[in-house]
């Protein structure tokens, strides 16, 4: 599976199209890499840009945009909204599809060092890239902001990760760091009432909201704000009142295992210095940002949320809690609309989650799983949701016999060409073979005599999907590796050196032509043990479609071998 990586260089320009189309042309010089979105904010005076790819083109077209950002913009005479420190303030590096954050933080450090030393300008590592807890978070890094970048620099503390501790005053600094994607995610409510989608939204997000009494329900913001006061320390979440912050912060680390001098810091405010302050209620959900607003063209309140890492606070779940606060409240949740992109990782997820609430099997092929989370959460309910330009890293097979007609690959099997041949058909047996084994754990699923094996069910279903995938591929792979063969072949071989070369390459097409179908037989192998678990599993009435699929693998095995001993 390919790696693939996103970047989200956010640039301190907003205003002047012409110098960030030079920068997004830079971005697009890079082959390999695809240009996702480009949002310029005037009043921000700031362009945040997306693209993905491979690392290694992607990590080559962030210095590229980096440089040209610093050939581009004087900080020197920016002004904007948005903090920043930099003509690139933030270059932050996610993993989409097959990259680790480990990956990802690799490429960051990569990036920020070549900035530091070709570019000459100061370089800071943040969040899952930073070498020292200190400098995680990009708030702390960024602190000062480019009017007081000069004195930052000059406290050793703050060293640069890369580059030198000297003000560049044209190209500030950069911060260059990995993190989770970030999903921007919106969920509509059937009114036009922000207050009530502030209601919901204060209740899910980590903030969480000013504790209140009183007339609280079925509104909670009805009520009356709860202060700290001399000696009097109530509890957030309960009718805990302490004598003092130390005790309640005992209290608080007890029943909810976690710090709450730190919960009061994260806030802005000094557990010292709280008499006359507002207690907070804490919010449902870590890693998740999010406020109500109305949206005038979709003539509905949205409740706007911003999941930093969707893999603990997945949107389905903030989903599902947002429906049941809204119904407490009267009030209905139409859907929900993805703003941007979305991983397939995470799509995947969600189609997961909401198969097994319904009790129906999980093993299913891909784009099956992501319609299946479309529909559950309302995705097209203000807006399309074209599954192949929002989801990212969504699994594809691009080999163009896979993607033939049945007549058209039959046609061109039968033609006088060595390739696609057996290695190719094998191949093709054991993918129905494993389509066959699916189906029939995907048909026995949800029967009631099988419900105590659903879990079991499932988990085959999703490994003869898997095997189907890797088969389906190996079909284009195998011509792949053959045709390399045919190229050696067709070398010149009229000296003794070029003869040497030919067999050379002869050779080692052969060796790539029989490792294909090498693993293309013990694909089939596996297979044969899918279809024997579909038949001592599933439902007796398609016994025959686990035969079919066995003697499909079986054939697969055997002309794989076949082509392994002629190769």
């Amino acid at each position: 599976m390919k790696k693939i990586v996103e970047c989200v260089p956010n640039f301190s320009e907003g205003r002047d199209l012409a110098a960030i189309r030079q920068i997004t042309d830079a971005i697009e010089s890079v082959q390999g890499v695809q240009l996702l979105d480009v949002d310029p904010g005037e009043s921000t005076n700031r362009t945040v840009v997306t693209f993905i790819g491979e690392p290694e083109p992607v990590a080559e077209a962030a210095f590229r945009a980096v440089q040209k950002a610093a050939e581009l913009i004087d900080m020197s005479k920016h002004s904007g909204e948005h903090a920043r420190f930099g003509a690139t303030d933030v270059c932050p590096f996610v993993p989409v599809a097959g990259a680790t954050m480990e990956d990802c933080v690799t490429i960051a450090r990569a990036v920020g060092e070549r900035i530091g030393e070709e570019l000459g300008f100061p370089v800071y590592l943040y969040e899952h890239a930073a070498r020292s807890p200190e400098r995680c978070n990009l708030a702390d890094v960024r602190s000062g902001e480019y009017e007081g970048l000069a004195k930052k620099l000059s406290d050793p503390d703050w060293k640069p990760d890369f580059g030198p501790a000297e003000f560049n005053s044209k190209a500030g600094a950069t911060a260059v760091g990995a993190r989770e994607f970030l999903i921007a995610y919106n969920i509509n409510l059937n009114t036009t009432d922000r207050r009530y989608a502030n209601e919901i939204a204060y209740e899910l997000r980590e903030r969480g909201r000013w504790k209140r009494e009183g007339n609280t329900e079925p509104f909670y913001y009805k009520g009356n704000v709860v202060y700290f006061a001399e000696g009097r320390f109530p509890d957030g979440n309960s009718d805990f009142v302490a004598g003092s912050f130390e005790e309640l912060a005992e209290h608080y680390r007890v029943e909810y295992g976690r710090d709450l001098y730190e919960r009061y810091r994260s806030l802005g405010l000094d557990p010292a210095d709280l008499t006359g302050r507002p207690v907070y209620k804490d919010g449902l959900f870590t890693h998740l940002k999010g406020i109500g607003w109305v949206v005038e063209d979709y003539q509905c309140a949205q409740i706007s949320l911003n999941l930093t890492d969707y893999k603990v606070t997945p949107p389905q779940t903030v989903l599902e809690a947002a429906r049941e606060l809204a119904a407490q409240r009267g009030i209905v949740v139409t859907g929900s609309e993805v703003v941007g992109v979305v991983p397939f990782d995470a799509m995947n997820r969600a189609g997961r989650y909401y198969l097994q609430r319904m009790r129906k099997s999980t093993g299913i092929p891909a784009r099956d799983l992501v319609t299946t989370a479309v529909q559950a959460m309302g995705l097209r309910d203000v807006a399309d949701f074209d599954i192949e330009k929002k989801v990212i890293g969504l699994p594809s097979q691009d080999g163009s016999l896979a993607n033939m007609k049945v007549t058209d690959f039959v046609d061109e099997v039968s033609r006088d060409t060595p390739a696609p041949g057996g290695g190719s058909i094998a191949a093709l047996a054991g993918a129905l073979g494993s389509a066959l084994a699916s189906m029939v754990f995907n048909l026995s699923v949800g029967k009631g005599e099988f419900d105590d094996r659903y879990k079991e069910l499932c988990k085959w279903a999703e490994k003869a999907q898997q095997a189907k995938d890797q088969l389906i591929r190996a079909i284009d792979e195998d011509t792949e590796a053959f045709n390399e063969v045919v190229a050696a072949m067709r070398l010149p071989k009229d000296s003794p050196e070029q003869q040497a070369a030919r067999a050379a390459a002869m050779q080692a097409g052969y060796k790539s032509a029989a490792k294909v179908p090498l693993r293309t037989a013990r694909l089939c192998r596996e297979v044969l043990d899918l279809c024997q678990a579909a038949a001592d599993l599933g439902n007796d009435a398609v016994m025959s479609d686990a035969g079919v699929g066995a003697l499909m693998a079986l054939a697969g095995v055997q002309g794989a071998l076949h082509n392994v001993r002629i190769n």
